[in-house]
């Protein structure tokens, strides 16, 4: 065996970063949707609680639930993970955010977003260089 200088194991961990980054983000990215689910549903209102029950997480592989906004019902992609509002039964939750002319808004879902975001990428940003740092 040659001495390469140490090129062929940095060149064995660079080839593990990938593999390891997206095994290590899945665990962060479920906690962090998790965390911006529980700031909607203390934001949005609560006539009836269907708005605040329609409120979902959908992992990677997943189906988000048929007419849930925004987008729709999808698959989401790996290293994504979608939060969305509504269902077959709920379907104004823009109606809510937004108003309407005879009803003011009552913004839930993206002040929500907006508030957890900077925590949501620390964390995410930490497991991926955790994941990095790991890589063998």
């Amino acid at each position: 065996m040659a001495d390469d200088g140490g090129l062929s194991s940095f060149q064995k961990r660079m080839r593990a970063i990938p593999k390891a980054a997206r095994e290590a983000v899945k665990p962060a990215l479920m906690k962090s949707a998790y965390e911006i689910q529980d700031a909607m549903e203390a934001l949005a209102p609560e006539d009836t609680g269907d708005l605040i029950g329609s409120i979902t997480v959908t992992g990677p592989g997943q189906s988000t639930p048929p007419y849930s906004q925004p987008g729709g019902s999808m698959v989401v992609p790996e290293n994504e993970v979608a939060i969305t509002v509504g269902n077959t039964a709920v379907r104004y939750p823009h109606l809510v955010e937004y108003g309407t002319v005879n009803s003011q808004a009552q913004p839930f879902f993206w002040p929500a977003f907006r508030m957890t975001r900077k925590r949501a990428l620390a964390r995410i940003k930490r497991a991926i260089g955790k994941a990095i740092r790991e890589a063998k």
